[in-house]
């Protein structure tokens, strides 16, 4: 079993997570828990690694050409994991998916137009969409019982009748939902009504705990593939985040005429050894995964448990994903007091939940895929911020 505990001390590696927490939090990474950019603390599998020291041995870092492999082994993998059927003419390989986000804003929308996202959620899709010069739709989900959903009769009230693209967070991030097939479903026939191209982003579709089953977008809804692009990517899964390859997969034939021209408008080719680490994650990678996904759960129930037993504070339920969404409205405080709190007294760098779009004003994102140990100092070190108020 992989040794997930193994300390891997990233300081001074230009690590953005730990290297730029303190700019951006105030936390030393001396003595502070980085919680907050999506990657994780851990090793990749093996292969990932050997596959990179075989290109080392080789010396030569020439143009990637001949993906055919690597086009197989992405088939392979959304085969055997998620019994979705790939013909690798539908694969496009983009400089990770914030840029297959971007490229899907740019040959699908207009300038002006509206592009639809689910808030609370990951908060580069505003970002890409505003330097876009195109307009952020934001239909805010509704907790209920603790969990998300969409509130599609909300959102229909809302539309101008300018609006032509919805993102899809799937599974969501930062609220850890699996969206289950009625709601998909649900989903695609608001945007069939509404003449909407939707944008799957399936990047932790992977990373998905206990009884709970992501189902791709494609197969929840076979009918709306002809308005449906599907993002999916390594990075997550296997913590390669920094080789920057993503897989926008199009059915459609139309649709792929008009995103491959907007790629080549941009001149996007993948780099050699994000591809070559992609492949060797997706051929050699379950076993590790499996192991991760072990340690994860136990890393979720630890923190999830301390941070449910400090008043004020609630942990949304975590279904996928290793990102945690706790919720301090309980606490009576602004937001600045209690981030404030994390940052200061806690030594926590976490995301502000005010980034992720409304709705997430009174939450804090944690990444838990950390070494246990720091999840559990995490946890001590949250108590003692909020003692006050036990």
């Amino acid at each position: 079993m992989t040794d997930f505990d193994e300390t891997i001390d990233r300081r001074n590696t230009h690590s953005t997570k730990w290297d730029m927490m303190e700019t951006f939090y105030g936390v030393s990474p001396d003595d502070g828990i980085a919680m907050w950019v999506a990657d994780m603390d851990f090793r990749p599998p093996q292969a990932v690694t050997a596959a990179v020291q075989g290109m080392v041995d080789h010396g030569v870092y020439g143009y990637y050409g001949m993906d055919a492999s690597y086009k197989a082994a992405i088939c392979g993998w959304m085969d055997r994991r998620h019994g979705w059927t790939v013909d690798p003419d539908w694969i496009f390989s983009t400089h990770g998916l914030v840029n297959g986000t971007a490229l899907c804003i740019q040959a699908f929308t207009q300038k002006g137009d509206g592009v639809i996202l689910f808030t609370p959620v990951y908060h580069v899709f505003a970002k890409v969409i505003n330097a876009n010069n195109r307009r952020v739709v934001e239909s805010e989900l509704v907790l209920n019982n603790g969990r998300y959903e969409m509130d599609l009769d909300a959102l229909e009230s809302q539309l101008t009748g300018d609006e032509k693209l919805v993102i899809l967070c799937s599974p969501h991030n930062p609220g850890g939902r699996v969206w289950s097939k009625a709601e998909l479903k649900a989903l695609a026939d608001f945007c069939v009504k509404h003449d909407l191209l939707l944008v799957s982003d399936e990047i932790h579709h992977d990373l998905v705990y206990g009884n709970a089953k992501h189902t791709v977008m494609s197969l929840a809804a076979p009918e709306i593939v002809n308005r449906l692009v599907m993002l999916t990517a390594t990075s997550k899964t296997f913590n390669i985040a920094g080789a920057h390859v993503g897989n926008v997969i199009i059915e459609d034939p139309d649709l792929r005429a008009t995103f491959g021209a907007t790629m080549q408008a941009g001149g996007n080719t993948p780099n050699s050894f994000g591809v070559v680490m992609a492949e060797a994650a997706y051929n050699g990678g379950e076993e590790w995964l499996a192991d991760l996904l072990e340690y994860l759960e136990e890393n979720r129930r630890i923190f999830d448990a301390g941070i449910n037993a400090i008043p004020g504070l609630k942990s949304m339920r975590m279904e996928a994903t290793y990102l945690a969404w706790v919720d301090f409205s309980g606490t009576g405080m602004p937001p600045e007091e209690f981030a404030k709190r994390v940052q200061q007294d806690a030594k926590i760098a976490a995301n502000y939940g005010h980034t992720f779009g409304k709705g997430g004003e009174n939450f804090l994102r944690f990444n838990i895929a950390i070494r246990r140990e720091l999840v559990e100092k995490a946890v001590k070190n949250l108590a003692a911020a909020f003692a006050d108020l036990q």
